[in-house]
């Protein structure tokens, strides 16, 4: 399985769009400080993420979220969540 998964940082409010064929890894790698891009904005939480059979599908999820149109899209699915 591959998944696309969203962080949220307490610290600045922003989020993260990753992409992994191991979530639970990954989430300790991120919680533990040990990814650069996330470091420095900690604490992080998952807030959403999605399931692939196939690793280009959950790559081109990735990109899709990170263009404007992805995150207007992400930001519809997640309103409850981020407010408006």
């Amino acid at each position: 399985m591959y998944y696309v998964y969203i962080l949220h940082s307490e610290k600045d409010k922003k989020l993260y769009i990753g992409f992994t064929s191991n979530l639970k890894k990954r989430l300790i790698q991120h919680k533990n400080g040990e990814v650069n891009s996330t470091s420095k904005r900690l604490p992080v939480n998952l807030i959403y993420f999605e399931c692939y059979l196939k690793k280009q599908d959950a790559e081109r999820n990735e990109s899709y979220y990170k263009t404007s149109k992805g995150k207007e899209d992400l930001r519809k699915k997640l309103k409850s969540l981020l407010g408006p």
